[in-house]
């Protein structure tokens, strides 16, 4: 069976009987922890992506859409010339498009040229292992009259 709750006026006297004891005073109060202001967590910004750079270069293609040769965007008459070139010395299709392509953030190699002096050294070099070679031979030569 189910047990029978204490009605709402037998509560409350038993309230006012505590309190008329002055036993509600000296009763110990469950404390209550406040809750603290919830922190608003810090938003990093996010770095906008940076753009990669591009240049535009003119590129002459065959037919078959094979590159021909490149073109900074500043030599465009030289391009234009290159084309006609092409064009008139044979039978093949040409055509010139321009075209965006990335910079790396590495400069473009440029070719380097040898100085003079180092141009000699090699051809000097060159030209000492051709001696060698030749005595070489010239030694083997000797040797076999001599059989």
């Amino acid at each position: 069976m189910p047990r029978k709750l204490p009605s709402r006026q037998e509560l409350r006297k038993q309230v006012e009987a505590a309190e008329a004891a002055g036993l509600d005073e000296e009763s110990p109060k469950k404390k209550v922890k406040k809750k603290k202001a919830a922190k608003k967590r810090a938003t990093r910004k996010v770095k906008d992506a940076v753009p990669e750079r591009k240049r535009l270069v003119w590129v002459i293609y065959t037919a078959t859409l094979r590159e021909e040769t490149r073109f900074p965007y500043d030599q465009r008459k030289q391009a234009e010339e290159k084309l006609e070139h092409l064009l008139a010395k044979g039978k093949r299709t040409y055509f010139m498009q321009p075209v965006k392509e990335l910079i790396s953030g590495e400069a473009a190699p440029v070719p380097v040229e040898e100085p003079e002096e180092e141009k000699a050294k090699v051809a000097a070099d060159d030209a000492d292992s051709a001696d060698e070679n030749d005595e070489d031979d010239e030694d083997k030569e000797d040797e076999e009259e001599e059989d």
